[in-house]
């Protein structure tokens, strides 16, 4: 059975929501996913994983969130090389370019992106809820 973790950050409530999607779509598939903070993840839990499913929403001028999120991304960017991962969030204004920086980001560290990365504006409607259930399925 894989392992699947599913770490992200939320302020409104809607990345939070696309998580508990990616958590039903590897759940459905037979992985055991489990849900977790920023705070409750870092480097030493990487390789626990088979899998790991990022979400954090846009901020600013399309970042990271800077307190919680990007902390805990960065400390664990080393330990990527070679591991599969996920990436979604959702964001209010701009084009999705947090994005796209992001996911270079993550191929430039040898992360192995499962699938095509989820965004949505605002809150996640029935559309975004499946391609985020596929996006958990994709890392089983």
């Amino acid at each position: 059975m894989s392992k699947i973790a599913v770490v992200f950050w939320s302020g409104t409530g809607n990345t939070e929501a696309m998580a508990n999607a990616v958590v039903k779509g590897a759940s459905d598939k037979g992985a055991e996913a489990v849900l977790l903070t920023p705070s409750e993840f870092g480097a030493d839990a990487v390789d626990s994983y088979d899998a790991i499913a990022f979400g954090c929403p846009a901020m600013g001028a399309e970042e990271l969130e800077d307190t919680e999120f990007e902390p805990m991304f960065s400390a664990v960017t080393p330990k990527l090389s070679g591991k599969k991962i996920a990436l979604f969030g959702s964001y209010g204004w701009g084009d999705g370019e947090w994005m796209r920086t992001w996911e270079d980001s993550s191929r430039e560290a040898g992360a192995v992106l499962a699938a095509e990365s989820v965004i949505v504006q605002d809150a996640p409607d029935d559309d975004g809820i499946r391609q985020c259930e596929e996006l958990g399925a994709a890392l089983v």
